[in-house]
């Protein structure tokens, strides 16, 4: 048994609260065995006093597990910050943070975003709360809801130094911070994981949402960097999946659905987009199969928010920078988005709110 084998069984246990393990967070100062022994030293700093004694039995656990294990020394130094930091819900005010997720590119995850941030908006206008909507797209590869949103400007800093703070453009009543306001259009990301994780963190702590009651985060496809960066920087309230009817769709938003559990991220529900076709006769055509999204909710054991068609007024809206529920709030379209804002926003409010 040698000091990195005592490491890598160390690494199944992680910091309460986060997705990742106490080694990669470089908490494990020194680590030895003798004579049975485990010898384990933690540098940890916190403000609550149960972390440690829930450190101190998980690591014991974690290390009596190997055979030749008969005894632990768990020596854990914990420095006590001055004042404990807020979090970025509590510094921003953010009443509830949902991610838009899907696991699988080209389903139209961006779009939904944009489309449900506005239905948003327009619910909580009309309950006289405008600007509470945020809407954060940390889709780094590939931003595109400042073409969507319609947004041509650029967000200016507030302030100076430390204390500086980005402004997000406001548009259809929709606070937006997204990559695609900070690189040329022409200039392609490519970036590692250690950028990613940087950008999504100042997203999060830099920029000057103020007062909202919804925020969106609209990620990227797949569970990797982006996703894992966003649960530890912002305590995330609930992931609304994006699929399309197909097997092969439906199958990763599940797979995106069980790594956002296993991180402790409640799931809001699952949406299907791109549902169905209706021809010019009214004929409905199930394009991409049937049933994917509820499927995926019922495995996950979560609500199905409903069908988004396939029409050519959602990618007209998109390309147009207008949103077809900003540019036809009465239609069937922008009422299938409408009944998924309310279930949202019922989801997210206590009974007793109504």
């Amino acid at each position: 048994m040698t000091s990195d084998d005592i490491k890598e069984q160390l690494k199944k246990i992680k910091y309460p609260g986060f997705s990742r393990d106490i080694v990669s967070f470089g908490l494990v100062q020194e680590t030895s065995f003798s004579n049975g022994t485990a010898r384990v030293a933690l540098q940890i700093t916190s403000t609550d006093p149960h972390v440690a004694g829930f450190l101190r039995q998980e690591i014991d656990k974690c290390l009596r597990a190997i055979p030749t294990v008969t005894a632990t020394a768990i020596d854990i130094e914990v420095k006590k910050t001055v004042a404990a930091a807020p979090t970025p819900n509590a510094q921003h005010n953010i009443r509830q943070a949902i991610a838009i997720a899907s696991g699988k590119g080209g389903v139209g995850k961006s779009t939904f975003s944009v489309n449900l941030a506005c239905a948003l908006a327009q619910h909580l206008t009309n309950e006289g709360k405008p600007g509470r909507v945020g809407l954060m797209d940390c889709d780094i590869y590939g931003p595109s809801v400042p073409l969507m949103m319609g947004i041509q400007d650029r967000p200016y800093v507030e302030g100076e130094g430390p204390d500086a703070k980005i402004i997000p453009i406001e548009r259809y009543g929709v606070k937006v911070m997204s990559m695609g306001f900070l690189i040329d259009e022409n200039t392609p990301v490519i970036w590692r994981g250690p950028m990613i994780m940087k950008t999504i963190q100042q997203f999060v702590q830099n920029v000057k949402w103020g007062d909202l009651d919804i925020l969106l985060v609209d990620l990227p496809p797949g569970t990797g960097d982006a996703q894992l960066s966003l649960v530890q920087t912002l305590p995330l309230n609930g992931v609304i999946l994006v699929t399309t009817p197909q097997q092969a769709a439906a199958s990763i938003a599940r797979k995106g659905g069980l790594m956002f559990q296993k991180v402790n991220v409640p799931i809001t529900g699952v949406a299907e987009n791109m549902s169905y076709f209706i021809d010019p006769s009214g004929q409905k055509h199930r394009i991409f199969g049937e049933g994917g999204g509820r499927t995926v909710a019922e495995q996950l054991g979560t609500q199905f928010l409903g069908e988004v068609p396939l029409v050519p007024e959602i990618r007209e809206g998109g390309d147009q920078g207008k949103p077809v529920v900003i540019s036809d709030p009465k239609g069937a379209i922008a009422q299938s988005f409408q009944a998924i804002a309310r279930s949202v926003l019922s989801e997210a409010r206590p009974p007793s709110a109504g």
